[in-house]
């Protein structure tokens, strides 16, 4: 029998919105059989939340007891076999300490992976889009300052129209022209405010912005989290099993 790639089992936190976890679900397969080539694909557990549940919590503030649902689908995830751990939504990263505090496997953060690829870029100041808890708080927006980075938001006109295109259109699956008009527009003001990228700091903005619709780099970042994701769980590939 010839031997399987040993691969640790890639936890996903999702269902915030299952929309965005399913492109997490295709990148993560993709990437393993990018790299590992043949039939492999990524050994992976995806406990999926109902966000109905967590939007409420998020519009009520009350984000430790989010951060508690999380914790538990965590420690559900590592009694399964995950090895590491991916939380699939940017806004949640607010209670990142919460649910790494509750288990033993590394939570591997998104804005660290973006910060990462925005740096070895060669880039120091990005805007950033994301809901308006991401954009209007600090726990995001410091965490990519700590890597050196200046963090640009759009005003609050700009914000409230992003995160309402997030809510109302993108986590329900609709997808609209005037709404990819729209976001273009916000990012050619940040570019005039001195953005020299543009994080897409919602994993399903990636379903209406790309590459083509800003002029400066876009940082896609279910794809970053993605690739730094496949990249831990590959690092000890060259043991096998099996």
């Amino acid at each position: 029998m010839s031997p399987v790639r040993r691969q640790r089992v890639i936890g996903m936190l999702g269902g915030m919105s299952w929309e965005s976890s399913a492109e997490y679900y295709r990148l993560v397969n993709e990437l393993v059989r990018e790299r590992l080539g043949g039939l492999h694909s990524a050994r992976c557990l995806l406990a999926s939340l109902d966000f109905a549940e967590v939007e409420r919590l998020q519009v009520a503030g009350e984000w430790a007891q989010a951060g508690e649902l999380l914790a538990e689908a965590a420690r559900g995830l590592e009694a399964a076999g995950a090895e590491l751990l991916l939380l699939c939504t940017n806004t949640m990263h607010k209670v990142a300490d919460q649910v790494q505090d509750a288990v033993g496997i590394p939570l591997l953060h998104l804005a660290d992976a973006t910060a990462a690829a925005v740096r070895a870029a060669g880039l120091d100041s990005v805007g950033l889009l994301g809901t308006a808890f991401t954009m209007e708080q600090d726990f995001y927006r410091d965490r990519l300052a700590g890597h050196g980075l200046r963090v640009l938001v759009p005003p609050a006109d700009d914000r409230a129209l992003v995160h309402r295109v997030i809510y109302d259109e993108l986590c329900v699956g609709v997808v609209r022209e005037e709404s990819r008009a729209a976001y273009r527009e916000v990012i050619r003001r940040l570019v005039d405010a001195g953005a020299q990228g543009v994080v897409l700091g919602c994993t399903e903005i990636e379903l209406l912005i790309g590459q083509a619709d800003s002029p400066v780099p876009v940082f896609p970042t279910t794809r970053l989290h993605a690739e730094a994701a496949v990249t831990a769980a590959l690092a000890g590939d060259d043991q096998a099993v099996g």
